[in-house]
């Protein structure tokens, strides 16, 4: 299995408000950048969305090492989705998200590292400002 590195942030200009999501996908040393927006939108929907769309921009089962900024991904990824599933995601925020995020992770091995936000991990900070960017395009649009 090739390893795979994804690097996301997520990005809402207001809680909910436009919002904007960027993913960073690593193989050696080629890099794609998936991206995008959404509105009416939180933030912990959009870093949760860039982790779905970097998996599925991967066409075959890989070690994919997660690098997020986002406690909520995470932790969710790491530690509370096992319990949410047996609960059938009952009192769990964006219940058909984390639903998605099992379907396009299970074919993946998967390793969520958490680091913090705005304090100069390279990647992170590209994907913070291409995030923000997509949210404020979109807002800027109408």
């Amino acid at each position: 299995m090739k390893k795979i590195y994804l690097f996301c942030d997520g990005s809402s200009l207001g809680n909910p408000g436009f919002g904007g999501y960027c993913a960073i996908l690593r193989y050696n040393s080629v890099e794609k950048i998936i991206k995008g927006a959404r509105r009416d939108t939180t933030n912990n929907q959009m870093e949760l969305m860039a982790v779905i769309e970097g998996l599925k921009a991967l066409k075959e089962p890989c070690i994919v090492e997660i690098t997020s900024d986002s406690s909520y991904v995470v932790k969710g990824i790491n530690e509370w989705l096992v319990n949410w599933q047996k609960r059938n995601f009952a009192k769990v925020k964006n219940p058909q998200l984390w639903k998605e995020y099992l379907e396009v992770s299970k074919k993946h091995k998967i390793v969520a590292n958490w680091v913090r936000g705005h304090n100069g991990h390279e990647e992170n900070e590209r994907c913070d400002k291409i995030a923000r960017q997509e949210a404020e395009n979109l807002k800027n649009r109408g």
